[in-house]
């Protein structure tokens, strides 16, 4: 590799000048996502299935809350973005609120009601052909002695049968019930008309802006990610239990942590495979997916005290295929003895090799032990996913990494690299501009050698390769 490296520069409009041209827009991505701002809340409660989600998905336009035929599917309180006539504002599902719950009902219950004190209106949703139970009365009773604003929605009014049988529901005190369908979306027009005369213009308690960053809590059922959530934000965010998957939709939580606001999401636990999910898991599962790709780290929790499962690196490849920072939490450390210690070496060696960059950190969410060693972690992850190294440092580095080892040859002969960029970042990107094609092995080669020259702990480096396509001469006959 002599000085005709150098061959190749690139031109003011980013294409590159010899022989063969590629556009490097191709390979950039585009603008991130704008910084939050502040919006009211809405929140949506009422007994178990009476329609809350499906109420939840037909306001925000999209099928995002899971819906299923069965009670009980909404345990969190789940938030979603939602625009009507210009205006935006965030929408509150909620887990069905019953006043005598125990167990994880009470749980939920709770939810519900932390939902309900925190919003900025609420719309308490009744069956209309079921008419008022006991449990409507004691949520409406509730209700009639917060200073919020409430809608009373009497939903599954599909025809003009049941909208005579509306009218009884002025006996809960909360005023005219507004007659809708959420399953064919009549009369939410005019509901959501009502919803942006009771919302303020801005919250009542003002979220912090700037755009925090956005973390995706993910890992198998019961391995205590809905437990540090709670542990990092000091409030009950989600629901725990020792019931295996009780989170089902992603939960959004704004934390303060090392002096920072993130946008943490505490995502449902992947049992099965999507193709093989039905029902509710298949929806959680494609909800799980979503949470990831919209995060920009993940925080991988595995259960340190049981074996590295399939379920674990089926989610961990997930959170790669992604391109995400990564940060592994081993969960649970206070139940992990010496010998369970080595074993997991072991296992990580043999199992997390895919991933041999990521930040790792041992914690437990039940006592709180080094749950503060995830900031410096997550910082790491992304300042590397964030990073971008000059074009004319890259090639002088490169130079002297080819010169010392030189691709292997193909059919007879050496391929030449040409010219090197980062393309984007997000996660970190590099094209190599070569005259032959260039073997996996020696393309794992550049990217180990990247790492150990620029960094990169905690994100994903992607190596890319454009080969050169002969062009004929013109005027050269055949």
């Amino acid at each position: 590799m002599t000085d005709d490296f150098y061959a190749a520069e690139t031109a003011g409009d980013g294409t590159w000048s010899d022989e063969g041209e590629w556009d490097l827009a191709d390979f950039v991505d585009g603008d991130e996502e704008g910084a939050d701002v502040a919006v009211p809340t809405l929140a949506v409660v009422g007994r178990p299935n009476v329609g809350k989600s499906t109420l939840v998905n037909r306001i925000i336009g999209r099928r995002e809350a899971v819906v299923e035929d069965i009670p009980g599917v909404t345990r969190d309180r789940v938030s979603y973005e939602a625009n009507w006539a210009g205006r935006r504002f965030l929408v509150q599902d909620t887990g069905g609120w019953e006043p005598d719950a125990k167990g994880l009902q009470q749980s939920v219950a709770r939810q519900a009601e932390l939902a309900m004190r925190t919003a900025d209106a609420i719309l308490l949703v009744v069956d209309a052909r079921v008419g008022a139970t006991t449990t409507d009365e004691a949520v409406a009773r509730t209700l009639r002695r917060s200073k919020t604003p409430v809608i009373l929605v009497a939903n599954k009014v599909d025809d003009a049968r049941t909208e005579s049988e509306v009218a009884s529901l002025w006996s809960l005190g909360l005023g005219e019930p507004q007659s809708v369908s959420a399953t064919h979306g009549r009369g939410t027009g005019d509901l959501l008309d009502l919803v942006l005369e009771a919302l303020p213009e801005t919250p009542r308690e003002g979220i912090p802006g700037g755009g925090p960053r956005r973390v995706a809590l993910v890992g198998k059922p019961n391995v205590g990610k809905s437990s540090l959530i709670n542990k990092l934000s000091g409030d009950e965010r989600s629901v725990v239990h020792d019931v295996a998957g009780t989170t089902v939709d992603p939960v959004d939580s704004l934390v303060e942590l090392g002096g920072k606001t993130w946008r943490f999401v505490d995502t449902a636990g992947l049992r099965k495979k999507v193709s093989h999910a039905s029902g509710a898991e298949f929806y959680a599962s494609l909800r799980t997916k979503s949470a990831i790709e919209a995060a920009e780290v993940a925080i991988l929790l595995i259960d340190a005290s049981q074996v590295i499962s399939e379920q674990d690196l089926r989610v961990l490849s997930m959170v790669a295929d992604a391109g995400r920072a990564l940060v592994l939490a081993f969960n649970k450390w206070d139940l992990v003895d010496e010998d369970r210690r080595l074993q997991l070496e072991k296992e990580i060696d043999r199992d997390l090799i895919r991933v041999p960059w990521a930040q790792r950190v041992n914690i437990s969410a039940h006592t709180g032990r080094a749950v503060q060693k995830l900031v410096p972690a997550l910082e790491t992850a992304l300042e590397s996913w964030d990073k971008r190294i000059p074009t004319g440092r890259l090639n002088s580095w490169l130079k002297e990494v080819v010169a010392a080892t030189p691709p292997p040859m193909r059919g007879g002969r050496l391929p030449r690299i040409m010219f090197a960029t980062q393309a984007t970042t997000r996660p970190p990107t590099f094209v190599l501009f070569t005259t032959g094609f260039l073997e996996a092995g020696y393309r794992r080669f550049i990217e180990r050698r990247l790492r150990e020259e620029f960094g990169f702990d905690g994100s994903p480096v992607r190596v890319n390769v454009r080969i050169r396509e002969k062009r004929e001469r013109p005027g050269k006959r055949r």
